[in-house]
């Protein structure tokens, strides 16, 4: 019997592969998240990680561990909401983030429109300022997207850096406008890129603008200007800028699980649940 709160801290640093970050999502003590890793595998008897000054890699054991993490986590979900009560029906509109719900969140909706067949659900996936006004309008039950820096409205998933990114380093001319390519207003992202350069003084010009993460992928391959991802969500084919080229630095930037009103309907309230305890709760 694998106690799933030493299972929920294991795939955290299997996404992260950091002990210190891991312990800064879950707000725990970063010897609290040594223990429980220490004590997953005295159960198991096998070395999950093996873990130096400067990095962590997985071993074979642990690899495979990811599938039997999620696989007990997911029939704990499932256990718990059928002991519950009477199956769950109603409608449920859930809006997210495109960066997140191509990247985390597919295998949780999967498992949630299996296990309540009778909920209709409807998914609408867009820029998180879109998805917050349509929330706003009564359009959306539930949102999972960004909150701008200084807001503490909703319930934390995800928290993580934000970063520069190209798809080929190009040589940044301190004395030239940096060219952006960025999603279009509202954008929270934009918000905050927009922000930190006026702050530093830096002067930067639009080089492109998308409504769509493939839309953004595809400038930043063209070479046409650099763009703006959260650290552990950068797309394939493009790289983190490293520090050293007279770039703000950008902060962090938190996914959060947003409600129409102050009480969830029970739909809603599965879901969010779901989300929460689920592997890719950070």
């Amino acid at each position: 019997m694998l106690d799933p709160v030493l299972l929920q801290t294991f795939l955290a640093i299997a996404q992260t592969r950091s002990f210190t970050r891991t312990a800064e999502r879950l707000g725990l003590r970063q010897s609290t998240v040594s223990q429980h890793i220490r004590k997953l595998e005295d159960e198991t008897g096998r070395r999950l990680f093996v873990r130096d000054t400067h990095s962590v890699t997985m071993t074979a054991d642990g690899e495979a561990m990811i599938e039997f993490a999620r696989g007990i986590l997911a029939a704990n979900e499932r256990a718990a909401r059928y002991f519950a009560g009477s199956e769950l029906r109603g409608r449920l509109r859930f809006g997210a983030s495109e960066d997140f719900v191509t990247s985390l969140l597919p295998e949780v909706l999967l498992e949630f429109v299996r296990t309540h067949p009778l909920v209709e659900f409807e998914l609408t996936v867009g820029l998180s300022g879109e998805l917050n006004e349509k929330l706003g309008r009564g359009e959306l039950d539930l949102v999972c997207g960004k909150r701008r820096p200084g807001e503490d409205r909703g319930r934390v998933v995800w928290r993580d850096r934000l970063a520069w990114v190209s798809g080929d380093l190009p040589r940044l001319d301190p004395s030239m406008p940096v060219p952006l390519i960025l999603y279009s207003p509202p954008s929270i992202t934009r918000e905050i890129v927009l922000a930190a350069l006026e702050r530093c003084g830096r002067p930067w010009r639009i080089a492109c603008v998308s409504g769509s993460l493939s839309g953004l992928r595809a400038a930043a391959l063209a070479g046409l200007g650099l763009t703006i991802f959260a650290g552990d969500l950068i797309p394939a084919g493009l790289a983190e800028i490293p520090s050293g080229h007279g770039l703000p630095d950008l902060g962090t930037v938190e996914f959060v699980l947003l409600g129409a009103g102050k009480t969830l309907s029970r739909p809603a309230a599965e879901l969010a649940d779901a989300i929460l305890a689920s592997g890719i709760r950070v």
